[in-house]
């Protein structure tokens, strides 16, 4: 069988989602294909590529029309669509974080962040920062609330993780620090 780079990027998900980031393998994803491992390599050129190609399809899968206005809202908006496109696969936020702390991929939500708070007039050095402490937040929150979810369908905790409330608290107190600094 004759497959593109999609159907490995699809496949790779699939055994992402079922068996964990830790068991995504390139002969672990070459065996469920029925390759030879060398043969994966035409279609991706090592792990490092597979997990952005990942992290973009994650991205891409989660993208939602932008309503919100106001640059807050925004935001606000950028950051839950990404927190739930991670959360929509299994060690997600792990995948997408890493391809984005490595330059790899799963730049968008970043550039999104930064074009929004430069429109809402922060001064660029604040941008940046802002972008970064935005993005900490959801990755970080998101990582810790897939690990609880695992941990708990385990029986490992008998706690539910810090959910959306949580989260969209954690944001709420970023965007009160960052209107503070808003020059208008």
């Amino acid at each position: 069988m004759r497959y593109h780079r999609r159907d490995v990027v699809e496949r790779a998900l699939a055994v992402l989602d079922e068996y964990g980031l830790e068991s995504l393998t390139m002969r672990r994803l070459a065996a469920e294909l029925g390759l030879q491992p060398s043969a994966l390599y035409h279609h991706v050129p090592n792990k490092q590529s597979l997990l952005a190609a990942l992290a973009d399809e994650i991205l891409a899968r989660g993208k939602r029309e932008r309503r919100a206005v106001a640059w807050d809202r925004r935001v606000a908006e950028i950051c839950c669509e990404l927190r739930d496109a991670m959360l929509a696969y299994r060690d997600g936020a792990d995948v997408v974080a890493t391809a984005h702390t490595f330059g790899l991929g799963a730049s968008e939500p970043a550039t999104e962040l930064r074009a929004t708070l430069r429109e809402a007039g922060l001064p660029g050095d604040l941008v940046e920062v802002g972008t970064r402490a935005l993005l900490h937040l959801v990755f970080g929150h998101t990582a810790e609330e897939q690990a609880a979810l695992q941990a708990a369908s385990a029986g490992a905790i008998d706690r539910e993780p810090g959910g959306h409330g949580d989260f969209e608290a954690g944001i709420g107190l970023l965007l009160d620090g960052l209107r503070s600094k808003v020059h208008r």
